[in-house]
């Protein structure tokens, strides 16, 4: 690159931009983006030290459902295909440490079609057998779905997770 300034500016911009498209949600709540209603809510609080320092840790739960009519679908061309583009909304606490391996954001991510594959091969007493393997033939969201996951957030002791929404989609 021959201007590595201009690179990192256009790179702010762009993170920039993904965060104006964020808002807030809090716990109870459901926020309507782009035809999808996500939900937060927190299931478990309790207190922790973590390295002689006091800590909240939220069991926090996410999900979102498809309200449009649009479904959104992404077929696979090839077998094995990498492919990073299947989430649908990010939750983001903020004020999330991350410490002891817990999270700093949800991602909600596109469902999975699983496919049933039969081949033959030669097996190692030379017999021919057929044999069956399920591989992801694509990842779809369609219209009424709901996807749900759940993480661990550790914020400092007093405070709650101060969370942010966005679309992916």
């Amino acid at each position: 690159m021959k201007n590595p300034i201009l690179f990192i500016i256009v790179l702010l911009f762009t993170n920039l931009g993904n965060h104006l498209h964020a808002q807030k949600i809090s716990d109870g709540e459901t926020v309507d983006i782009n035809g999808m209603k996500v939900s937060f809510n927190i299931t478990n609080k309790e207190s922790i030290q973590v390295s002689g320092k006091s800590f909240d840790r939220y069991k926090v739960s996410a999900s979102v459902k498809n309200t449009s009519d649009k479904s959104y679908n992404i077929r696979l061309s090839s077998y094995p295909q990498i492919v990073t583009n299947i989430d649908i909304a990010e939750l983001d606490c903020i004020n999330a440490t991350g410490a002891k391996l817990t999270s700093k954001k949800i991602q909600l991510k596109m469902k999975a079609q699983m496919i049933n594959v039969s081949y033959s091969a030669y097996d190692k007493s030379g017999k021919y057998t057929t044999n069956i393997i399920p591989i992801i033939g694509s990842y779809y969201f369609d219209s009424g779905d709901t996807i749900s996951d759940d993480a661990i957030f550790i914020v400092p002791q007093g405070e709650k997770p101060d969370v942010n929404v966005r679309s992916l989609r």
